[in-house]
């Protein structure tokens, strides 16, 4: 009998095909929070559809699988699996319009051992439905904290970027809405943690949390601008870590190291003064 670890490595996720157009690409900036300041051209330029720029963290919402721990036939404890890492290479620029098709697998796992979680890899691809151009390949990090001793690769390690030990080489901040998650969760990723008090309290927090993709998509936008002469074009990669959650509301600090191999970040809840995401790299295209 096939053992859990094998089982998921075999969970067949359903192809997704799924138009998107200017109209999303501009739903994605506004919810991430850019044009709060509609006179500020940096900001303006993803929300306006002249000469609209579309950020390449678009790619996490695009032919989304859906809640698919929830609604496949996983075996996980959903109400218990928190986003821990993404990664994010883009292989061409994301047009403003396109049929993108999706292709999703389970990469591997890391079992942490009983009581312990175990961390899931999944990859998802975005390719062109008409052209066959392979646009972007992400990998997400899914602890899942209620599921350790279903057995995994023994081999494999988290691979850690390591931030240099100096003063940064700039950073910025981001005011986040107390809506963000709910505004969020219209690009298509609708786990109730993000909405529903209740779900959010039996997962152990005060209230709904801000998706790790949001933050990521923060991250995004402040290293395009920070690194990248705010052309999305430059950017050719981004792998990062999730280490702290963050509630609606809350201002988001994105400090940058540049060094001659691209960009070391990571995010800092302002107050709190708590990462949310660490460890991150960004290599430029």
């Amino acid at each position: 009998m096939p053992t859990r670890y094998q089982q998921l490595l075999a969970l067949q996720i359903p192809e997704k095909t799924v138009h998107y157009s200017v109209k999303d690409c501009q739903l994605y900036a506004l919810s991430l929070g850019l044009g709060s300041n509609p006179l500020d051209p940096t900001e303006l330029a993803f929300v306006y559809e002249k000469d609209l720029q579309v950020l390449p963290s678009l790619s996490m919402t695009l032919a989304h699988p859906g809640f698919w721990a929830r609604d496949l036939d996983s075996g996980l404890d959903w109400v218990k699996i928190l986003h821990a890492g993404q990664s994010m290479t883009m292989h061409e620029t994301l047009p403003s319009e396109a049929h993108i098709v999706a292709r999703s697998r389970i990469v591997d796992v890391i079992d942490k051992g009983e009581g312990k979680g175990a961390l899931v890899y999944f990859e998802r691809q975005l390719i062109d439905r008409d052209s066959g151009v392979l646009y972007c390949t992400m990998v997400q990090t899914v602890f899942c904290r209620g599921d350790g001793g279903m057995g995994g690769n023994t081999q494999l390690q988290p691979q850690l970027h390591a931030i240099p030990a100096r003063n940064p080489s700039a950073a910025i901040v981001h005011h986040t809405a107390p809506q963000m998650a709910l505004l969020y969760r219209l690009n298509g990723d609708m786990n109730p943690l993000h909405a529903d008090p209740e779900i959010a309290r039996k997962a152990g927090f005060e209230r709904p949390i801000l998706q790790g993709l949001a933050s990521f998509g923060v991250a995004c936008a402040s290293l395009i601008r920070l690194c990248c002469d705010n052309d999305p074009a430059r950017m050719g990669s981004m792998d990062c870590r999730f280490s702290a959650p963050v509630y609606p509301g809350e201002s988001l600090r994105t400090e940058v190291w540049q060094e001659e191999a691209g960009v070391y970040f990571r995010v800092t809840v302002v107050g709190r003064e708590v990462r949310a995401i660490d460890n991150g790299f960004m290599a430029y295209s």
